[in-house]
Formats: structure tokens, C-alpha cells, sequence
């Protein structure tokens, strides 16, 4: 690697452990992604273990907690600590307006999430985060794994004179582009935004790439041609750098709580033709600022 992409690397590995009192976090790689050990998110959870929850939200950008037994209103209660519940778009037909299943059929021949994204890029104050709890997993025991990816160190390792070229521009992301020419489902209500190229974490400060295959369509200042030149180098970064992810394996009664604001990630549709099933709470975020 170049010495700028080892000094990226490097500010992350040798950062000091944190020490905390309520729970424990065992991350998943060095830099990205952590098993929490010592909740239980059935019960109301004291200040302190919140207090020290969110520092490890904001340390490690996905949080993994497994063997939760959890109701759906347990499930909101978590989510309603980091900000107001987000609405599924479109509206599910009946039950939550803030819980979006997550199941598929064995006739699935794709899965929404199948493909490197950021929920919620789209929209004019994009998604803080997302929480995840799978109660089924693949009838073989195994698939479905999803990959996140730390968009702050894409950014970092990225060469010096690309990140200038970079500050300052914006690009697109529209709500239509993920359905690639697929009737989107009834009700849905197409978001589409202007983004900076790089923004700042609003909680951390810490600059990041902002652009997922997904949903970002243009660079409005470049040519036709430059903009997709571009987009295409910046989506093969994540696909490309294996050093950017964690890979998350799902167990039943598993959540996984993670940053929509500075990670990707992708759903593996490796278990057809199979099913799965949980539900998922979003939160809202605010503007981004480049």
C-alpha cells in the first residue's frame, strides 16, 4: 500500500482500546465493526450502558449483539434513544408504519440490499442509522451474511490529490435509481437529493466518501462523461478493498445496529432458494455538510 494509505490504516489500529463498565465490545476487525456483550435489550436500558453503547456506535460504526429476545416494542424503545423512528416508504399495508420486514420467498430472484448501499442516501436528511433484528436465518444454518464497509477510511485512503479534486463537489442520489428500471412497489414516494462528494460525520467531525452505486447517479458539475468516470472509480473503492469491511454472520435473535451516516453495506443473497426473516427500525438523521 502507499505510505498514505498505511497512515490511514495505522490512525485507526493504533488507536488506545476503550475501557468500559456496562458492556464489552470485541470488534470484529480493526477497523470496522464490534460484538457487544453484556446487554440485554429486553429491559430498559440505565443511562450509563447508553452513555457507553453509543460511544461504541460511534467507535466502531456497527454494533452486533446476538441472543436478544426482544419484543417489537423493545425494539423501538432502542431505536427511540438515538432519535425520532423514521417511516417505511412506502407505508407496509398494515402493522408499524416504522418496522420494515425484511423476508424473502423461496421464488426470490434477488433481495432488496443485494448490492453495495446506504440506506436512506436519497433523501434530503438522510437515515442516522439503521437497527436490524434477524429472528430466521437460511433453513441450512448459514447465507445471508451482510459485508459493512467504513466509508472514513475509503475516504482517507484515497490519494492525496484525489481528495482535493473531490471537496467541494456534489453529486445525485435519487430514489428510482436502485430499482434499475423495475416498477417500484406501490405507494413508494422517490426521494431524490443533492449530496456533497465528502461529507463531515455531524457526531465526530471526521470526514468521509459519500456516494453508494445504489442511488448516486451524478457529479452535476462534471461532464456526462467525467461524472460517471468518476462514480465509477469511487463505487470500485468499496467493492475493491477488502481492508474497508467487516462481514457480519447472522444468528437468530441477532441485531445489528449500524452508522447509515459513514458505512455502506451489502445484503449477500447467497442462500437461494431459502428464506429468512426480521424487521427493521431506521432513524432519522439530519443534513449533511460537506
Amino acid at each position: 500500500m502507499e505510505s498514505y494509505e498505511l497512515d490511514a490504516v495505522e490512525h485507526i489500529t493504533t488507536r488506545p482500546p476503550r475501557e468500559y463498565r456496562t458492556l464489552s465490545a470485541a470488534p470484529l476487525t480493526p477497523v470496522i465493526g464490534a460484538e457487544i456483550t453484556g446487554l440485554d435489550l429486553s429491559r430498559e436500558l440505565t443511562e450509563e450502558q447508553l452513555r457507553e453503547f453509543k460511544t461504541a456506535f460511534l467507535d466502531h460504526h456497527v454494533l452486533v449483539l446476538r441472543d436478544q429476545v426482544i419484543t417489537q416494542q423493545d425494539h423501538r424503545r432502542l431505536a427511540a434513544h438515538f432519535g425520532e423512528l423514521r417511516p417505511v416508504n412506502p407505508p407496509p399495508p398494515e402493522g408499524d408504519p416504522y418496522v420494515l420486514e425484511i423476508s424473502t420467498s423461496p421464488e426470490a430472484a434477488n433481495v432488496a440490499g443485494n448490492g453495495w448501499h446506504t440506506d436512506g442516501s436519497a433523501d434530503a436528511e438522510p437515515s442516522l442509522g439503521s437497527m436490524l433484528y434477524l429472528t430466521r436465518v437460511p433453513e441450512p444454518g448459514s447465507g445471508g451474511d451482510t459485508l459493512f464497509a467504513n466509508m472514513h477510511l475509503a475516504y482517507e485512503m484515497l490519494s492525496p490529490a484525489l481528495r482535493s479534486l473531490l471537496d467541494g463537489l456534489t453529486a445525485i442520489h435519487d430514489g428510482l435509481a436502485a430499482f434499475q428500471g423495475q416498477t417500484p412497489p406501490e405507494g413508494y414516494v422517490a426521494p431524490r437529493s443533492e449530496h456533497p462528494l465528502v461529507v463531515r460525520h455531524p457526531e465526530t467531525d471526521r470526514k468521509l466518501l459519500y456516494v453508494n452505486p445504489a442511488y448516486t447517479t451524478r457529479i452535476p458539475q462534471l461532464s456526462q462523461e467525467e461524472s460517471r468516470a468518476l462514480l465509477d472509480l469511487l463505487f470500485a473503492v468499496t467493492a475493491r478493498r477488502p481492508v474497508l469491511s467487516c462481514r457480519v454472520r447472522w444468528t437468530p435473535n441477532t441485531l445489528v445496529f449500524w452508522d447509515n451516516r459513514c458505512v455502506q453495506h451489502h445484503a449477500t443473497y447467497d442462500y437461494y432458494p431459502f428464506t429468512r426473516y426480521g424487521q427493521r427500525i431506521a432513524i432519522n438523521g439530519g443534513p449533511l455538510k460537506g
